[in-house]
C-alpha cells in the first residue's frame, strides 16, 4: 500500500554530504515504488539559531498539519525540533489526534563529535531530548544505533569510555527480535519497560558507475604494475571533523617524492578550515603534492578512484560512505579506529584503521604500502571482495521502505497502550 512520507531536512537535499546522498536514494526509492514524499526544508542557521526555531508557531503548525502517514526527521535537524516534537506529541484539548508518526533517521550523532569539553554536556541534553521525542528510528549502521542506545541510556556515558563500553555490552546482549529482510535489519530491542525500535539499514555505493568484477581486477593490476608515486584520494568536505589536518601532518613525515595527494571536496563548507588546511599545506612545503580538486561530479569522482592507490579518510562516521566507493574499484581505505568504519574495514586484510592524530602510525602504513605494491594490490583484492558482499541502495531502501510499512500499520502513535512509546533501556 502507498505511503504519505514527510521529510524534514536542512537546506536544499542536493546537499553534498553521505547522509544526504542516503536521504536523496531513500526519496528516489520511495517514490518509485508510489509512495507520496513531500520534502520540508529549514534554512540553515547557527545553532543558537536552529534553537530558536522550536519557538517557531509557524513551523508547529506546518508540521502539525502535515497529512502524512510518518514525519520523517533527518536527526541532523535534531536542534530545531526537540521542543516542537514534543509539542507534536502532546494532544491539545479538543484537538484531532496526531496523524503521524515521528521518525528519525540517523546518520551520525552531534554529540559523537570532538566539540570544546563545556559544549559536550549542552548538546548530549538537547540531542538526548530529541531522541525521547520519537517513534522510531532508521540507522546507517550499528555503531550509530549504539550511540543513540548509550546516550539514552545515560547521557554522561558518552564522556566515559569505559562506561560506554559497559553500556554496549549490555545493549547489544539485549534479545533481538527480527521483523523482517536480510539487508536491513528491523528490530525491536528489549531492555526493561522501554525498548529501541528501528532499522539498520547501511548505505550503498553503486550510485555511481562502478565497474564489474573483471575491470575492478584489471584496475587492481594496473595498480600493482604502476611505477611511480603512492597516488592518495581523499573524499570529504573540507571541514575538522574529516581530519584533513592529521593526514597532511603525517605525510609530512615521508619523503615528498613517495606520495600524492588529491582532496575531493567542497571548500565553502567550512572557509575558515580551508584556509587554515592551505596555510598547513604551504608550511609544510607540500604544494606539489597536495592538490584541492573540490566539489566534482560522481563521473569525474569514479575516475579518482580508478587511478588512485588508496583511500585515506581519518574521520568519525556514522558509517563512511566514501569507504565502500572505493572499495569498489578495488581500493583499499586508511580510516579512523572511531565511528562505523570497523563494520566494513577488517585492518591488515581489506584496509587499515588508525587513531586520526597517530601521524608516526599513519605515515609507517602509507610508507609500507608505497613500496611494497603486492601487499597494496592483495588488500585492494580483499577490499572489492567485500564490496560485492555488501547490499546495494535498493536491497536497503527497500527495507526502509517495508518498516515504514509496518510503521503506519499499527496503531495510532497517540494510543495509550504504551506500544509506541519507543526508548532505550534507562539504564
Amino acid at each position: 500500500m502507498p505511503v504519505r512520507i514527510g521529510l524534514l531536512i536542512y537546506g536544499s537535499l542536493d546537499t553534498l554530504s553521505g547522509g544526504y546522498l542516503y536521504d536523496r536514494k531513500l526519496v528516489e526509492y520511495l517514490r518509485q515504488a508510489g509512495d507520496s514524499v513531500e520534502i520540508i526544508s529549514i534554512p540553515w542557521r547557527s545553532y543558537p539559531a536552529r534553537l530558536a526555531d522550536n519557538l517557531s508557531s509557524r513551523l508547529y503548525q506546518r508540521l502539525r498539519s502535515l497529512d502524512v502517514d510518518i514525519l520523517l526527521q533527518d536527526e541532523l535537524n535534531h536542534p530545531s525540533l526537540v521542543l516542537v516534537n514534543q509539542q507534536l506529541r502532546r494532544r491539545p484539548k479538543d484537538a484531532p489526534p496526531r496523524p503521524y508518526s515521528l521518525i528519525s533517521i540517523v546518520h551520525h550523532l552531534r554529540s559523537s563529535e570532538q566539540h570544546p569539553r563545556w559544549l559536550l554536556p549542552v548538546y548530549r541534553a538537547v540531542e538526548r531530548s530529541y531522541l525521547r521525542t520519537l517513534d522510531g528510528f532508521v540507522f546507517n549502521s550499528h555503531t550509530t544505533r549504539q550511540s543513540v542506545a548509550t546516550l539514552l541510556a545515560n547521557p554522561a556515558s558518552a564522556s566515559s569510555e569505559k562506561r560506554k563500553k559497559k553500556s554496549e555490552r549490555r545493549s547489544l546482549s539485549s534479545p533481538l527480535f527480527p521483523l523482517s529482510s536480510p539487508f536491513g535489519r528491523s528490530y525491536l530491542t528489549v531492555s526493561g519497560s522501554e525498548a529501541l525500535s528501528g532499522i539498520v539499514a547501511y548505505p550503498a555505493a553503486d550510485h555511481l558507475p562502478v565497474p564489474d568484477a573483471d575491470a575492478a581486477q584489471q584496475l587492481i593490476r594496473a595498480r600493482q604494475r604502476r611505477p611511480g608515486p603512492l597516488r592518495i584520494l581523499s573524499v570529504g568536505n573540507l571541514i575538522p571533523r574529516k581530519g584533513l589536518h592529521h593526514l597532511i601532518a603525517a605525510l609530512s613525515r615521508l619523503p615528498p617524492t613517495d606520495w600524492q595527494l588529491d582532496i575531493v571536496g567542497a571548500h565553502t563548507v567550512d572557509r575558515g578550515y580551508t584556509t587554515a588546511l592551505r596555510r598547513q599545506i604551504t608550511a609544510a612545503g607540500l604544494e606539489a603534492n597536495i592538490r584541492l580538486r573540490g566539489r566534482v561530479s560522481d563521473r569525474e569522482l569514479a575516475q579518482r578512484y580508478s587511478h588512485a592507490h588508496l583511500l585515506a579518510a581519518l574521520s568519525y562516521e556514522g558509517f563512511g560512505i566514501v569507504y565502500l566507493e572505493a572499495m569498489a574499484f578495488g581500493l583499499p581505505a586508511l580510516a579512523s579506529v572511531h565511528g562505523a568504519a570497523s563494520e566494513i574495514i577488517s585492518h591488515g586484510i581489506n584496509g587499515f584503521l588508525v587513531e586520526p592524530a597517530d601521524a608516526h602510525t599513519i605515515a609507517a602504513h602509507l610508507s609500507a604500502l608505497a613500496r611494497d605494491r603486492q601487499r597494496l594490490a592483495t588488500v585492494g583484492q580483499n577490499a572489492r571482495q567485500r564490496f560485492a558482499l555488501h547490499p546495494r541502495w535498493a536491497d536497503s531502501t527497500a527495507a526502509i521502505r517495508n518498516y515504514f510499512v509496518a510503521v503506519s500499520n499499527r496503531d495510532s502513535p497517540d494510543s495509550d497502550d504504551g506500544q509506541n512509546k519507543i526508548m532505550v533501556d534507562p539504564g
